[in-house]
C-alpha cells in the first residue's frame, strides 16, 4: 500500500534582517510488507521534492518588497511630520521675531513726541510736531521684559498713512495717544484714525497689543480713561454703520478692511482679539522735569 503525505513546513532564519521562510513539500511513501510477517521491518522511503530555485527566489523578493514598502512608507512619513514640525514652529517664532516694533500713533500735538523722548531718555526734552519718523531701541525696565523698535509717527494724515503702511507689518503693539484736555473736540477724529488702523486687514489678522494712553492727565479739563473709551466706543460704531452702508452701495467691495467687532451688536473694544487696555498718562507733568506719569505705558510695554 502506498500512501502519498504533504506536510508543509517552514524553516525561519534571519538575513540581514529580513525574515526568509524556506517551503518544502515532503511526500511520504510508506511500504507494508505483506500480511503474515510478525517483524518491525516496515521500510520507510522519505523523499523530499522541494521547490524549484526560481519559484524559491520568486517568493524571497516578493516578501522582500513587501517589507520594503512599508518601510520606505515608514521613513516618508516620518520625514514629512519632521518637516511640517520645524514649517510650523519657524513660522511662529520667526513671526513673533520679527514682529518686535512699537507704534506710537496719534493726532498732532497729542503728546507722541514727548513720551518718545520720556520712554527713551526718562526725562523731558522739549519737542516740536513731527514732519518724519523716529525710531530707537526700547528696553523694558522689567527684567522679564524685551527690547522692542519704538517708532514715533507723525501725526498729521498726509505724512502718517504711508508710514503706517511701512510698519503695520512688524507691529507688535501700538500706542494711541489721546489728548485728553481737548478730547470732546477731536473725538471724532481720533475715532476715525483709529478705526482705520483696526480694520486694516494686516492689522487685524497680527491682532497687536492696543494699549489707548490717554495724555495730558495733569491739566484740570481731561477726560478719564473710562469716559474716552465708552465715548469712543459710541462714535466707532456710528462709523462703523456708516462705513458699512458706503461698502454695502459698492457692491459690496470690502478693499483692505475687515469688519470691526461682532455683527448685531454694538461696537466694544472687548470684542477684539486684540488684548486692549486704556490707560491714563501725563508725559510732561506740571513741572515739565519732574511730575510726569507714565508708569501704566511702561507697565504695558513690560507684557508683551
Amino acid at each position: 500500500m502506498l500512501i502519498n503525505i504533504h506536510e508543509v513546513s517552514r524553516h525561519h532564519s534571519r538575513t540581514r534582517k529580513f525574515a526568509v521562510s524556506e517551503v518544502s513539500t515532503r511526500v511520504v511513501h510508506f511500504r507494508c510488507l505483506p500480511p503474515g510477517q510478525t517483524n518491525m521491518d516496515e521500510k520507510i522511503h522519505l523523499d523530499l521534492q522541494d521547490f524549484s530555485e526560481e519559484q524559491f527566489m520568486e517568493s524571497f523578493l516578493k516578501e522582500i518588497q513587501s517589507e520594503e514598502a512599508v518601510f520606505i512608507l515608514g521613513i516618508f512619513l516620518a520625514l514629512a511630520l519632521v518637516v511640517l514640525t520645524v514649517v510650523f514652529f519657524g513660522n511662529f517664532w520667526g513671526s513673533s521675531k520679527a514682529r518686535n516694533a512699537v507704534l506710537l500713533l496719534g493726532l498732532c500735538d497729542s503728546g507722541k513726541t514727548l513720551l518718545f523722548t520720556r520712554l527713551l531718555l526718562g526725562k523731558f526734552v522739549r519737542t516740536q510736531t513731527s514732519i518724519t519718523e523716529s525710531s530707537a531701541t526700547y528696553k523694558s525696565k522689567d527684567d522679564r521684559g524685551g527690547s522692542w523698535t519704538l517708532i514715533d509717527v507723525p501725526g498729521h494724515e498726509s505724512l502718517r498713512v504711508q508710514i503706517v503702511e511701512k510698519h503695520k507689518a512688524v507691529a507688535r503693539a501700538v500706542v494711541f495717544v489721546v489728548d485728553s484736555s481737548i478730547f470732546q473736540k477731536d473725538v471724532r477724529d481720533v475715532a476715525e484714525f483709529l478705526y482705520s488702523i483696526l480694520t486694516d486687514n494686516i492689522v487685524a489678522k497680527n491682532a497687536p497689543t492696543l494699549v489707548v494712553a490717554c495724555n495730558k492727565q495733569d491739566i484740570s479739563m481731561a477726560k478719564s480713561a473710562k469716559l474716552i473709551q465708552q465715548q469712543l466706543e459710541k462714535e466707532m460704531n456710528t462709523l462703523r454703520l456708516t462705513r458699512s452702508a458706503a461698502l454695502s452701495s459698492q457692491d459690496g467691495a470690502v478693499g483692505g478692511s475687515v469688519y470691526l467687532g461682532k455683527k448685531g451688536k454694538d461696537f466694544e473694544f472687548s470684542q477684539l482679539p486684540n488684548r486692549v487696555e486704556f490707560i491714563e498718562c501725563s508725559a510732561r507733568g506740571s513741572k515739565d522735569d519732574g511730575g510726569a506719569d507714565i508708569d501704566a505705558i511702561e507697565k504695558c510695554l513690560a507684557k508683551l
